[in-house]
């Protein structure tokens, strides 16, 4: 018995130790804060939580994991969802719609002013051509310029040489070619702009086009003149130099100017119907759509035309073969979801170009003529202005529907 009570009295002795030493081994996971007497601050619910599950911890938490846990990335309370998120609400394109709406009005009734004007400004300078002639001033004028070019430096006479040149080059280019070149040299712009480290977020937020961002209107239309890839620009500005002659001397440079304009933010218009439809919000830039309608355009008013293929000289086909081709796969690639273009966008511009040249000549630019008349009226009425309209005779100054 005595044995006996001393075994007991020894196990009793060796738990107690035990537990001490368990005890005292456990402080060392502490945090340096409670070592030093520091109480440690109690987390705060977070929401978060509420849909991830956390195993409680049996023991005070490390510091490892507190570091997990302080670089959490938590989900931004605004801000568009990941692609193939749920749909957003169609209202929120109500905006974007008044916009094209508005946009494709003033595009049209600016391009029949300008029309206006740059009939006006040309019979003017014939009219003062023909008085100079009729005068004999040109003899006069060429012996001023005569002695004026006698008194140039040698550097001054290359730089006038020098833009002699450019002139007569941008002289040979037909008005098509004209207006192609503008748009090149300002897409080239912007794709410069995209090189810049410091304009990245501005160029994203004009100059993209997505449903799911806030500036939705706006880059509706300077998305048309984005293009981040080089490959992607030159390809989209080939198509337009081959086919700018040809568009341009169907609808004339003003109303070319509007339909293109009008074609770039419509096609974006059609993409943001279909992206809020099926809801991949994803962000999209480039001209395609534009040039989808110069080229359906042209391929609806000419359909006959021989095309080819710039790698495969061999291989023509006609203009409305090629149209067909170009909507069935695009319509194949949105039906299919692919993602490698903007298949809405190019049908959307495809479809626009078909309507305008089938019905939207006749419905939209032929019947610019109140408009015309209201803003002669408006100029006769300005101080300078004069009661002549237009220095043409009876037309009134209004330009005639191009043929």
């Amino acid at each position: 018995m005595a044995w006996r009570g001393y075994f007991v009295k020894w196990t009793k002795t060796e738990c107690i130790n035990s537990v001490s030493t368990v005890s005292r081994g456990s402080r060392f996971t502490l945090h340096p804060q409670q070592r030093c007497g520091f109480r440690k601050e109690a987390r705060k619910p977070e929401t978060w939580k509420r849909d991830r599950v956390i195993p409680e911890e049996t023991g005070p938490p490390s510091e490892a994991a507190d570091a997990v846990v302080s670089r959490k990335v938590v989900p931004p309370k605004s801000g568009p969802p990941p692609p193939g998120a749920a749909p957003r609400r169609t209202g929120k394109l109500f905006k974007p719609f008044m916009f094209t709406i508005g946009f494709t009005g003033c595009s049209f009734g600016a391009a029949a002013i300008l029309q206006y004007e740059s009939l006006k400004s040309r019979v003017k300078t014939a009219k003062d051509e023909a008085e100079q002639e009729k005068n004999g001033k040109a003899s006069q004028d060429m012996t001023y310029w005569h002695n004026w070019w006698n008194q140039l430096t040698y550097f001054q006479k290359q730089v006038i040489l020098l833009m002699s040149f450019v002139d007569d080059f941008w002289s040979s280019l037909t008005e098509g070619q004209q207006m192609a070149t503008g748009i090149i040299a300002v897409n080239a712009v912007v794709l410069c702009c995209w090189r810049i480290p410091s304009m990245q977020r501005f160029m994203v937020k004009y100059f993209t086009a997505n449903p799911a961002s806030k500036t939705r209107c706006l880059p509706m239309l300077l998305s048309t003149f984005s293009h981040y890839s080089i490959i992607h620009m030159a390809a989209n500005m080939y198509v337009l130099w081959t086919f700018s002659s040809s568009i341009v001397s169907l609808l004339g440079k003003e109303q070319f100017l509007a339909v293109y304009l009008s074609a770039g933010v419509i096609s974006t218009m059609v993409s943001y119907l279909c992206k809020t439809s099926t809801g991949r919000l994803h962000p999209s830039l480039g001209a395609s759509g534009a040039i989808m309608t110069v080229l359906a355009a042209v391929c609806t008013k000419m359909p006959e035309a021989k095309l080819g293929i710039i790698l495969l000289p061999m291989v023509s086909f006609t203009a409305g073969n090629a149209l067909k081709a170009i909507v069935a796969m695009d319509a194949a690639g949105l039906i299919m979801g692919w993602r490698l273009f903007d298949h809405a966008a190019h049908l959307g511009g495809a479809l626009f170009g078909v309507w305008y040249v089938a019905y939207g000549h006749k419905l939209m630019w032929r019947k610019r003529e109140p408009l015309v008349k209201a803003w002669h009226s408006m100029r006769s009425q300005a101080p300078g202005g004069r009661g002549r309209p237009g220095g043409s005779g009876g037309d009134g100054g209004r330009p005639g529907p191009p043929t």
